[in-house]
């Protein structure tokens, strides 16, 4: 067999994977990613990209090739519960923070809207991205296995259009290879919870439903039992490309239906069902049918192994995660990986991935549990139904769960604690982020100008560097951040927020920075806290190494 060396051999080209690829493409690391299958996604799957993605997208330099594909934030308002598109419609419910109670939270949380993105849609546009940036994409690459050869990686990887097998020496292997992964079994790590918890049918179609949508545009449409509708397996209706392609959410049962028979004829009913009317210009894309899961993995690394995406969280598409927790693990890994990988951090930095995102995709799967059990509380169809308030408001932890798209915290030996007593969200944590520089967090969104031009706090971090937040009596940490990066090797770079720096024109870092003007706060290529000084402090160089060595594992 050829043999072909790399640093890192990614496995698998989904959002987690194609993250991975994108990320260590910008940080200059040399890698390979390799697919089983030719192409991208073939169906849309996963869709809803929350702020947090979008905003990695930013990090990555493709947030305006995203945003250019996807369909935009104010498009996606309206969740509906009708009887059928022309039928009556039961309740309505502003979603994604597009209504007039949620939309400045949104707002002044991120830099970056939300969107609504099938995968068929945003798994191309990251492939771009990725060999834009320079990653060595083998689709139509299938990974077999592999063995350990002293402190490397020897995979077997097959190519599927010749039947050749090649063999990648790599120093450090990820599996984002999804649902069946085979990379999760071989590393000897599992998952845990619960499988076929229900099962349903994706019916992908092309129609002009806009006569029936273009004046209460949303993504998603929930089909209430009306007691006159003969058929009960209608779902949901989700709108890919308004308002003319979407995915129609049927329940069956496997044990009686077999939906590879699933043809033109058998769809076009549940089609114009769902309507309300016929449905002339009806096109079907693909029938595709899935089971519910409630599983993650206790552990996302063993052995050098790392694992992410659908291979060690898989829950129902409720709150829209899946994709977006993807992309998370992929962003996370990539950093470490890069700093290790060009000898400026110690292998212990690799730990701190699993410690960090298995707490999130646990919370994450139990989340989508949750509101998966919760969206059975709309039933029939029944005037003046006094549950309704009360079921809108429930709903309102799916479809606007902010604080759980923005707000989880890291807690590992990435990040460094300070002795305060941090803050609580003085909100319901699910609904409403609450914005931080407490360690571990995501740093707070704050828009700044600096050169006339307008920027967020987040956009200050750049590839591998760490940013050292700091007010207009920092100017010790100046030096000390100078210090520290020619003793590491690692840049720390210093942004004097205030006069004389980075602008704040309307006071917006100062209300969240929660440090003094003689404090700071160190930042994390992946934009999450490091660490923090809340004032200036004894001898801040040595405070510094001292976070930095801690962080790097060093």
């Amino acid at each position: 067999m050829a043999t072909l060396e790399t640093p890192i051999l990614v496995v698998g080209g989904g959002p987690a994977g194609l993250t991975t690829a994108a990320a260590l493409a910008r940080y200059g690391i040399g890698h390979v990613l390799v697919n089983k299958y030719e192409g991208t996604a073939h169906t849309p799957r996963a869709h809803i990209v929350n702020q947090r993605t979008v905003e990695i997208m930013r990090h990555l330099g493709c947030e305006d090739a995203l945003l250019a594909v996807a369909t935009p934030q104010e498009l996606m308002r309206h969740n509906l519960w009708v009887t059928s598109l022309t039928g009556r419609e039961v309740a309505r419910l502003d979603a994604w923070g597009t209504g007039p109670e949620r939309a400045a939270d949104y707002l002044a949380s991120s830099p970056s809207p939300m969107a609504n993105c099938p995968q068929t849609v945003f798994e191309p546009m990251l492939f771009e991205a990725a060999r834009e940036f320079g990653s060595d994409l083998r689709f139509g690459h299938e990974f077999l296995g592999y063995e350990r050869d002293g402190d490397a990686f020897m995979s077997t990887v097959r190519v599927r259009r010749t039947g050749e097998e090649i063999s990648i020496r790599s120093r450090h292997l990820v599996g984002a290879d999804g649902a069946r992964s085979k990379v999760l079994g071989l590393a000897g790590l599992h998952l845990e919870g619960r499988t076929a918890i229900s099962h349903a049918v994706n019916i992908w179609f092309r129609a002009d439903l806009s006569n029936y949508l273009a004046e209460r545009p949303g993504v998603l449409t929930w089909f209430v039992d009306s007691g006159e509708r003969r058929d009960n397996q209608l779902l949901t209706l989700i709108c890919h490309k308004p308002f003319r392609e979407f995915v129609l959410v049927c329940r069956y049962d496997p044990g009686l239906e077999d939906i590879s028979g699933w043809d033109f004829d058998k769809v076009r009913p549940l089609v114009e069902a769902a309507v309300g009317a016929p449905v002339p210009d009806l096109e079907l894309l693909g029938v595709a049918g899935w089971q519910v899961n409630g599983l993650v993995a206790p552990r996302y690394s063993a052995n050098g192994v790392h694992c992410m995406g659908d291979a060690v969280h898989r829950h129902p598409p409720t709150n829209g995660l899946g994709l977006n927790m993807s992309v998370a693990d992929g962003f996370n890994l990539a950093w470490k990986l890069a700093l290790v990988e060009r000898g400026l951090a110690g292998a212990g930095l690799l730990d701190t991935y699993s410690s960090e995102r298995q707490p999130v995709g646990a919370a994450g799967v139990g989340r989508a549990l949750q509101s998966a059990r919760e969206a059975g509380r709309f039933g029939r169809d029944e005037a003046n139904d006094p549950a309704l308030t009360e079921s809108l408001r429930i709903a309102n932890f799916q479809f606007n769960a902010h604080g759980v798209e923005l707000g989880y915290c890291y807690d590992s030996g990435a990040v460094v604690h300070d002795d305060s007593t941090y803050a609580e969200n003085p909100r319901d944590p699910v609904l409403y982020h609450h914005p931080t520089t407490r360690p571990g967090a995501r740093v707070a969104h704050a828009w700044l100008e600096r050169d006339g031009v307008a920027l967020s706090s987040l956009d200050l971090v750049d590839g591998l560097s760490f940013a050292l937040l700091i007010g207009s009596n920092g100017e010790e940490w100046i030096n000390a951040a100078a210090e520290v990066t020619r003793t590491l090797g690692v840049e720390v770079s210093p942004f004097r927020i205030g006069p004389g720096g980075v602008l704040d024109p309307n006071g917006d870092w100062a209300r969240v920075r929660e440090v003094d003007e003689s404090g700071c706060v160190l930042v994390r290529p992946d934009r999450h806290v490091a660490w923090r000084s809340l004032s200036l402090a004894d001898n801040p160089r040595d405070s510094l190494l001292q976070a930095m060595r801690a962080i790097l594992s060093r």
